[in-house]
């Protein structure tokens, strides 16, 4: 659903409600909707991406991080990386940005009740998958265990620290947080190592599961083979293609792959379609 004035090119105007420093250069902005009558006939499912601008700088694509089962509000998690995330991050709470969206297919989360889920996330690859998460566990009865595999380099890089406690201390999820070798600090008392050894040690069943890996290219080529040692399926690991985006309505051509546009026919692939793109790819 794009905004009010039924426009797809003109961004709904969103006051920042809220800014958390994650990690360095990397922040998560809570966005309220500046007209209310937005926040009515706004909704999006999880996976779905947008377009966050600030008025004359342009316009940066990023997941929409938060649960579509928290209606007041929507929350984006990014790294300053260039001029529209620079300016980004020189907002301040309660300054007004836009935002165009939602764009993109889903996580076919209805599909997996009943199911065992598996989250597999490396640095700045946990925002994308983070809103399934508390999508599941706002949902928890309709799920089954829930495994959540996170790493980055060191300890200062891992994002949501408030929130790894807070799922670290819940009894109906198993979480594992890592960091590489090196990376540790002398009071870290989670795990060392890189992330598809920690999830070859966590092993979790692959039968009657699906897994969701997001993270640097080398983390996810890495972590496939495990899975697939431990029984996943083409058809029951999902992944997410959101840096691939640009415009996010298939327009200006930057998200083609072959025959594909991944604005429209992603950004949310199973392995099976990601093994379908072009091989260049």
């Amino acid at each position: 659903m794009c905004n009010c004035n039924n426009n797809m090119y003109i961004p709904y105007p969103m006051r920042i409600a809220k800014i958390t420093d994650e990690a360095p250069s990397v922040k998560t902005f809570r966005l309220e909707f500046a007209n209310p009558d937005d926040k009515d006939k706004f909704s999006f499912k999880a996976g779905q991406f947008g377009e966050y601008s600030v008025y004359g700088e342009g316009e940066s694509t990023f997941c929409i991080a938060s649960s579509p089962t928290r209606k007041d509000y929507i929350e984006c998690t990014f790294r300053q990386a260039g001029r529209v995330t620079n300016a980004l991050a020189n907002c301040e709470e309660g300054d007004i940005i836009g935002f165009r969206g939602p764009y993109g297919n889903t996580f076919p989360i209805d599909q997996w009740k009943g199911k065992n889920i598996v989250f597999i996330a490396g640095g700045i690859g946990l925002p994308p998958i983070r809103c399934v998460i508390w999508n599941a566990l706002d949902l928890r009865d309709n799920f089954n265990d829930i495994t959540i595999v996170y790493g980055a380099r060191k300890v200062e890089d891992l994002v949501y620290k408030h929130e790894l406690a807070e799922w670290e201390a819940r009894k109906d999820v198993n979480l594992l947080v890592t960091v590489d070798p090196g990376g540790e600090t002398p009071d870290w008392k989670g795990k060392v190592g890189f992330v598809p050894a920690i999830l070859k040690e966590a092993a979790p069943s692959a039968q009657n599961s699906v897994a969701l890996v997001c993270g640097p290219p080398i983390m996810i080529k890495l972590s496939l083979p495990v899975l697939f040692e431990l029984g996943f399926n083409e058809d029951s690991i999902f992944t997410t293609l959101e840096n691939r985006m640009k415009c996010g309505i298939g327009k200006c051509g930057h998200c083609t792959v072959g025959p594909y546009y991944v604005c429209k026919d992603g950004p949310v692939l199973s392995y099976r379609e990601l093994m379908a793109l072009p091989q260049e790819y």
